[in-house]
């Protein structure tokens, strides 16, 4: 938490600011001022070039409305519209507390940290999943083929939300789940190291993401998707933001928290990644736990991938590209041990909005994208050597 109000901090006090169309519907009774730095009124248009606009005043009989932080003097005026008169112009704000760029962190965000969630059991059984970007690029695409063939079969007036919304969730839950429980089961039954199996599984689905589409469609990327499933739940417009994948994230951190510290699952993947010997002579089912880990990570990716089907409605062949990257990387910043043993949901959810942030000071403080990888990859090494430096100093604690 601290470091997330560090950065965001930062980020409000040295992103400056950027401006902003504004526009604003007048009574027929209403007046327009522009006001300059000596308190002078001046109408539209004519605003002397040699002053600064301080703020702009509207009167309509006894209210007043004063549009604060006011830019650029010549793009404010007053137009005639079929509906009545109106006030365009620019209001300046800041670049990282304006609502859209909030929006944005929040959804993005959201992608990652449910992701992280299922990560974080994943790590704590001291394994890895390089896959998870290609499981959910998968079930993207999967699910737009579905959506969009129910959509041009649904006929005036689309699918019904009752009908796109389940169907979309199932299928890219579901593909991701059989993505997940090959994994596990690969891991369990060949005996091989989850960072083998994972990684070979991130290239063969990446591959699929390419060659479904194009022998389907002949194309890479899929749209066409029912509105019912986007402006009708996961873009549903709330006050002029959109909420439901916020929402959704905090669900699943909610539940995840739940799983690792109040069930029986839980205490068993706390046993299986802190001694999976021990955990083996205690009767725990080492297997089914790592089986069911992995599977419900490949289902978390699904979901993902549905809430990026329902918020940007279409899906290409790249998506989820580099997300495994951060998704460890939010996981471990979040405290979840490489080693095994220790890790928390809230901590995976703190992370995504961490690595979140560390992608929007990249735009607001308008450094080279090309860099962001390079950053990502130094937090990770950074998460880790304080995690070990953890380890080495509560060791040393106890020994003292």
């Amino acid at each position: 938490m601290l470091v997330i109000l560090l950065i965001a901090a930062g980020l409000t006090i040295f992103g400056g600011s950027k401006s902003l169309p504004y526009s604003l519907e007048l009574t027929p009774d209403a007046s327009v001022v522009l006001v300059d730095g000596a308190g002078g009124e001046h109408a539209p248009g004519a605003f002397p070039a040699s002053a600064s606009l301080k703020r702009v005043v509207v009167r309509s009989g006894e209210a007043t409305t004063v549009v604060a932080n006011a830019t650029n003097p010549g793009r404010w005026r007053i137009v005639d519209r079929a509906e009545g008169r109106g006030l365009i112009g620019q209001t300046k704000a800041n670049k990282f507390l304006e609502p859209t760029n909030l929006v944005i962190n929040a959804t993005s965000a959201s992608y990652i940290a449910i992701m992280a969630v299922g990560m974080t059991a994943v790590i704590i059984l001291a394994g890895i999943d390089l896959s998870v970007g290609s499981i959910y690029g998968l079930a993207a695409i999967v699910g737009a083929l579905v959506l969009s063939s129910i959509e041009s079969r649904a006929g005036e007036g689309g699918a019904s939300l009752f009908v796109a919304l389940p169907v979309g969730i199932l299928v890219t839950c579901g593909v991701g789940a059989l993505c997940g429980l090959a994994n596990g089961s690969m891991i369990v039954g060949l005996r091989v190291h989850p960072f083998v199996i994972t990684l070979g599984m991130m290239a063969a689905l990446r591959g699929l993401t390419f060659v479904i589409p194009k022998a389907i469609r002949g194309e890479q990327s899929i749209a066409g998707l029912p509105d019912a499933f986007q402006e009708g739940f996961f873009k549903l417009d709330v006050g002029g933001v959109y909420p439901v994948p916020l929402m959704v994230m905090v669900v699943v951190a909610v539940v995840g928290a739940f799983v690792l510290t109040k069930t029986v699952l839980g205490r068993q993947i706390f046993a299986v990644g802190g001694n999976p010997t021990a955990a083996r002579y205690a009767g725990v089912p080492n297997g089914r736990v790592n089986i069911i880990v992995y599977t419900v990570m490949g289902a978390l990716a699904g979901l993902s991938a549905a809430i990026y089907l329902g918020y940007y409605g279409s899906a290409e062949t790249n998506a989820g590209a580099t997300y495994e990257l951060k998704v460890i990387a939010a996981a471990v910043i979040g405290g979840a041990s490489l080693a095994g043993g220790r890790g928390t949901a809230v901590g995976a959810v703190l992370g995504a909005i961490v690595i979140q942030l560390i992608d929007n000071a990249m735009v607001i403080l308008e450094i080279n994208t090309d860099w962001t990888q390079i950053v990502m990859g130094a937090a990770i090494i950074i998460a880790v050597v304080i995690d070990q430096a953890k380890q080495r100093f509560a060791a040393g604690g106890q020994r003292g």
